[in-house]
């Protein structure tokens, strides 16, 4: 089954590089189209406690979608209707049949379910918000009732995506998240200013509509659209679920971390929730680009070292993506903490959005990106893991680093309540000093701390199964990124410093020239300070480029949340 998807991707696929510059270009053009939703949001609506329901709405149906929905995710499908299907017609019904078959468990456990939710609601979330006041409250349960339709539409369209995908029209596949985001401008726009925060819920059902429709055409074109059948091969399900399985348990565990974080969020200052999600929302942009894109790229050559017994290849090919990721890692993290502030007054300032907002904003940024690298090999390291065979390791280290990140913000927000003069070194370290509301940088910081534990167990583990017959070597690579990484982010940070007399940063246009020529300097200097050391991983780039790297065929990942 696994040789057949492996032979379909290897038609034209050239290297990892090349296939993790379109997976990235793809997250990179649906991440532009979220940071401008972002930045409508924070315009038209405001950090404070309308955005906080909008926001807290979200988790219900975003642990529903990844607990149900992505046991169907393109991924897991892909390879059981690879082995199904071949030019002839009865292989073609047989894969018919499969997706029939899957189509109906989900719609009949997606529906069930998403009804008992919808009824218990009011129950739940008390638990889920408990420093929301009864008005709040009563929006929240309205709102996530209303946005249980997305998951159920999401996961449909990610369902018929394998279809889409199979036939090779990645663009169309591609092209959902834009859609599902368009949807959501639309409820923000013009739904907003006259139902309130109903608009906005329904801006979000729009998207997901829009997420499933775009891919129709596609599918009807090839007669492979799903029917309800009522005599369900359930043998075949539990194929499914058992495959999918790890991989959707460990996503369950990272969603309920991040409903504890917003249950403590909750009790913080109004717009604690939304300053803390517009955060988690800006350093997700590196971690989809770099650490989700090289990992899935790397993916299929994994399966097929290891499915081979070609262990050499296998370890290889695990160092070679460890240090491209690495490689963009560090300077990516080091501008980001140079421009953190020029990046959130364009990507999120209006006069809804205040200087205290975008202050406090841009710390949260500064401590979630310090664990950028190491969120991008946690995901190589899972990936590697899932392409031996072994998905019960990852699953508990991801299991007890979640747990750790819910006891980190526990133990944070004590501290600086406590001992406020640690509160107080962490605000200056971050210029936010006599900002209002810094104890929420506790749940940035968890977060962090969480992946980079997380991190070292995994890295520690995998050392032990995989790397006893060849050592990993990343010094190298390191020590010339994290050169590069201080050279951009000082001149960066120097150019800043010039280009305030010059432009005008009273203005949105001034501080993004500001910030964009200041970044450009850095880059470019980091690029020199690489060139000069004559980088491995610079000179891969520079090949991939060469190579033509946008014809290659790569399975697209779904959505990973709503």
């Amino acid at each position: 089954m696994v040789n057949r998807l492996i032979s379909f991707l290897n038609k034209e696929f050239k290297g990892v590089n090349e296939a993790a510059l379109l997976l990235g270009g793809f997250a990179f053009l649906s991440q532009l189209l979220g940071l401008l939703r972002d930045r409508t949001l924070a315009h038209v609506v405001g950090a404070g406690p309308i955005l906080d329901v909008y926001y807290a709405a979200f988790r219900i149906p975003d642990f529903l979608y990844i607990s149900i929905a992505s046991l169907a995710s393109v991924t897991v499908l892909m390879p059981f209707l690879m082995d199904k299907i071949n030019d002839n017609d009865d292989t073609r019904d047989k894969a018919r049949a499969f997706i029939n078959n899957i189509f109906s468990a989900y719609m009949l456990f997606m529906v069930v379910i998403s009804l008992l939710i919808a009824i218990f609601i009011p129950y739940i979330v008390h638990y889920m918000v408990p420093g929301f006041d009864e008005h709040q409250v009563s929006l929240l349960i309205t709102t996530s009732r209303i946005m249980l339709l997305s998951p159920i539409f999401i996961g449909l369209s990610n369902l018929i995506g394998t279809i889409t995908q199979l036939y090779r029209n990645f663009i169309v596949f591609s092209l959902s998240p834009v859609f599902y985001n368009i949807g959501i401008l639309f409820g923000i726009i013009f739904l907003y200013p006259r139902f309130g925060i109903y608009g906005l819920s329904g801006g979000v059902i729009i998207g997901a509509i829009f997420h499933f429709l775009v891919q129709v055409p596609v599918v009807l074109k090839h007669k492979f659209f799903p029917k309800f059948v009522f005599h369900i091969n359930w043998k075949e399900i539990f194929e499914v679920i058992k495959l999918s399985a790890p991989r959707t348990l460990t996503l369950s565990c990272n969603s309920l971390a991040f409903i504890f974080l917003i249950a403590m969020a909750s009790t913080l200052k109004q717009g604690s929730i939304s300053l803390f999600t517009f955060a988690f929302n800006l350093q997700s942009v590196p971690v989809g680009i770099i650490g989700i894109s090289y990992s899935v790229a790397a993916f299929p050559v994994l399966v097929k070292s290891f499915s081979s017994k070609d262990i050499d290849s296998f370890i290889n090919q695990i160092i070679f993506t460890a240090r491209q990721i690495v490689f963009w890692s560090l300077p990516i993290i080091s501008l980001l903490i140079v421009l953190r502030a020029q990046i959130i007054r364009v990507a999120l300032g209006s006069n809804t959005f205040s200087w205290s907002d975008t202050r406090l904003t841009a710390a949260s940024v500064s401590l979630f990106i310090i664990s950028l690298a190491s969120q991008g090999l946690v995901l190589l390291f899972v990936r590697g893991y899932y392409a031996a065979g072994n998905t019960k390791k990852p699953l508990f280290i991801n299991v007890f680093s979640s747990i750790m990140v819910i006891v980190f913000a526990q133990m944070f927000i004590y501290i600086f309540k406590n001992y406020p003069e640690i509160l107080t070194k962490l605000e200056l370290i971050l210029r936010v000093g006599g900002v209002p509301g810094t104890i929420m940088l506790a749940l940035p910081l968890a977060y962090a701390t969480g992946s980079l534990l997380n991190f070292t167990l995994i890295w520690i583990m995998f050392k032990k199964d995989f790397l006893q017959i060849k050592k990993i070597n990343l010094s190298k690579t390191f020590v010339q990124s994290f050169i590069s990484a201080i050279v951009m982010g000082f001149v960066a940070y120097i150019s800043l410093g010039f280009f305030d007399n010059v432009f005008n940063t009273e203005t949105g246009m001034g501080i993004f020239f500001q910030g964009f020529v200041s970044g450009i300097l850095g880059i470019v200097s980091g690029v020199i300070i690489l060139f000069l050391f004559k980088n491995d991983e610079l000179f891969g780039i520079i090949h991939a480029l060469k190579n033509k790297f946008w014809k290659n065929r790569v399975i697209i990942p779904e959505q990973s949340e709503l």
